[in-house]
């Protein structure tokens, strides 16, 4: 294992900045994540906090936190056909797993309670 991170998010704090800001999806979501969340209808903040955690947990498996290179739509979360979700890395987070040696980073997503949670690990 290379790296391990976890995060945990409110939901209502994601739906709160989507209805308040009109770019806050377009700022830190790839257009698929977009997309995603836009056909989730009303569990659509859930769907973008959880996505929100995913790529918090990854910042903190790599070590660096926002920014270092990597933006949030370098890390994008994509759900296979039964709904399981896997990181799709692009730009700066690619090149950190690179440079990390690493070779693969799970997912794992939760919500409950008004929660969303990830946990990221980095192979």
């Amino acid at each position: 294992m290379k790296g391990l991170g976890i995060d945990l998010c409110d939901i209502s704090r994601i739906e709160a900045s989507m209805a308040k800001n009109d770019r806050f999806l377009e700022r830190w979501y790839t257009q698929e994540e977009r997309d995603y969340i836009a056909a989730r209808g009303k569990t659509g903040a859930q769907s973008a906090a959880a996505m929100f955690a995913a790529k918090e947990a990854f910042l903190k498996a790599v070590g660096t936190g926002i920014g270092h290179g990597i933006t949030l739509p370098d890390i994008a979360v994509h759900h296979d056909e039964l709904g399981a979700p896997r990181y799709v890395l692009t730009g700066g987070a690619a090149q950190k797993m690179g440079e990390m040696g690493a070779r693969c980073a799970w997912l794992s997503i939760s919500h409950e309670s008004g929660m969303a949670a990830a946990v990221c690990v980095i192979e």
